[in-house]
């Protein structure tokens, strides 16, 4: 870890806790910032707050008093999930206080190459896929991931050597607030509509996405999806060297396909079949992953051999049992609906399809084409039941049944189902309705498989 004194003995605000508050503290702290953390949890329900307390840092809890920006603080690092309309983000940015996030921390103090993985979807799948290329066969160093994939980059930043990389998965809330990072490689999986209850207007949430590259230079490297007309013309920001990737267009310059072949400027990788995870979403992730690896000089049969092993990130697409020729697969980071209808299109089999969740006043049309193509029954639940058993039916789909949740959702699916089926939980929505996480609704998918394998198994002993 990189010394840096630009803390030294200066006033820095931490604006909320959770793990990215928790370790910018400690972090500042043993820089010698005067570290006060504010927190809105009441300081009696908030051990957060009182273990920072016995290390020797001020905290401030049960709210967020804008009475604090009167102490002179030089920096406000913000948890990423407050928005910039909170009063105490509002004065500071009125009294030109920078406010950034613990992103930026990390990137301060890193010894280590950071590799940003940034877009709407698929970032989390294409910085664990980054992260298995690297490691494999590997004899000095470690690939380490990081940010918004669940490990604070601070954290990290502070263990990685110059013989590692950090590949660090970046939300637009992350890099809303950076002003120095610059990743030596940074990845635009794909670019979105998503978030604008944050962002308020889907210029803002791309100009987040874009904040990536914009400390880049000519020695540093762009991944970005030419699939995408928006993202080739907002690679032309960049001052990086490009590098396209593309599942439709041949490109010398980059990844591509030709012949289910996947190509690297030239050279053949692998053939698209024996990527593990289905879906042509995830072979546009493969491709991403592709490009980094063969940037850091990693060899084609250790990218093939990674990638045919790839089982996927848990909730994302992921593979959970073969029973009775029926295939379970848990996609419940599915919270949207096009991450739903890529799920659909990866597989050729009959889809029994679970969904439903928080109404966010949406419709599901999106879905209608290729639920009419993929989906042979729709189970639904959460607030979003009802809309969704309509666009099944505009769907055409036979068999629509409405359950409590997604632990009754499962045996009523398999009850349906037949062999060669693929059994899907896809919600297309967030699960706050029901669930604290799409974690717990996906644990919860996976137990009920599990519970139903076991009582099946147990009858017919």
């Amino acid at each position: 870890m990189k010394k840096i004194k630009c803390y030294e003995h200066k006033k820095v605000l931490v604006l909320g806790l959770a793990l990215s508050g928790v370790n910018a503290a400690k972090l500042l702290h043993s820089l010698g910032a005067l570290v006060t953390v504010n927190d809105y949890k009441n300081f009696d329900e908030n051990p957060q707050a009182q273990e920072l307390l016995e290390s020797g840092i001020r905290v401030v809890t049960g709210g967020h008093p804008v009475e604090l920006l009167d102490e002179d603080f030089e920096w406000v690092v913000k948890n990423p999930g407050i928005m910039y309309n909170n009063p105490i983000i509002m004065k500071a940015v009125e009294k030109g206080v920078p406010v950034i996030t613990e992103v930026e921390l990390a990137y301060e103090v890193a010894e280590s190459m950071i590799i940003g993985i940034t877009g709407t979807n698929g970032k989390t799948t294409t910085t664990t896929m980054i992260a298995e290329l690297l490691n494999a066969e590997r004899s000095k160093g470690q690939a380490f991931v990081a940010g918004n994939i669940g490990t604070p980059a601070s954290l990290v930043a502070q263990k990685a050597t110059r013989d590692d990389e950090i590949i660090m998965e970046l939300s637009s809330f992350q890099l809303m607030g950076i002003t120095q990072l610059r990743p030596h490689i940074a990845v635009i999986t794909n670019i979105y509509s998503a978030h604008l209850d944050y962002h308020g207007t889907r210029e803002e949430y791309v100009a987040a996405k874009m904040s990536i590259t914009k400390n880049q230079t000519e020695e540093d490297y762009l991944i970005v999806n030419w699939d995408q007309p928006e993202l080739r013309k907002l690679s032309q920001q960049s001052k990086a060297t490009i590098v396209p990737f593309s599942r439709k267009e041949i490109l010398e310059n980059g990844v591509y396909l030709q012949d289910d072949v996947i190509f690297y400027q030239g050279e053949p990788v692998m053939a698209k079949e024996t990527i593990l995870i289905p879906g042509d979403h995830n072979v546009e992730n493969a491709m991403a992953a592709i490009a980094v690896a063969k940037l850091l000089n990693q060899e084609n049969g250790v990218i093939r051999t990674s990638l045919e092993q790839f089982a996927g990130v848990k909730h994302r697409t992921q593979f959970v049992r073969e029973w009775n020729e029926r295939r379970f697969y848990n996609d419940s980071k599915a919270t949207n609906t096009l991450a739903t209808e890529n799920a659909l299109k990866g597989f050729n089999d009959p889809v029994i399809l679970l969904a439903g969740g928080l109404d966010r006043g949406n419709n599901f049309d999106e879905l209608i084409p290729v639920m009419n193509k993929k989906v042979k029954a729709l189970i639904v639940f959460g607030e979003t039941a009802t809309k969704l058993s309509e666009t099944g039916t505009e769907a055409g789909i036979p068999t629509i049944l409405s359950v409590q949740n997604v632990e009754a959702a499962v045996p009523v699916a398999y009850e349906l189902s037949e062999p060669n089926d693929v059994i899907l939980l896809s919600p297309a929505c967030a699960s706050w309705d029901q669930y604290r996480s799409f974690e717990v609704r996906g644990d919860a998918f996976i137990h009920s498989v599990e519970q139903l394998i076991e009582e099946a198994t147990e009858e017919e002993e």
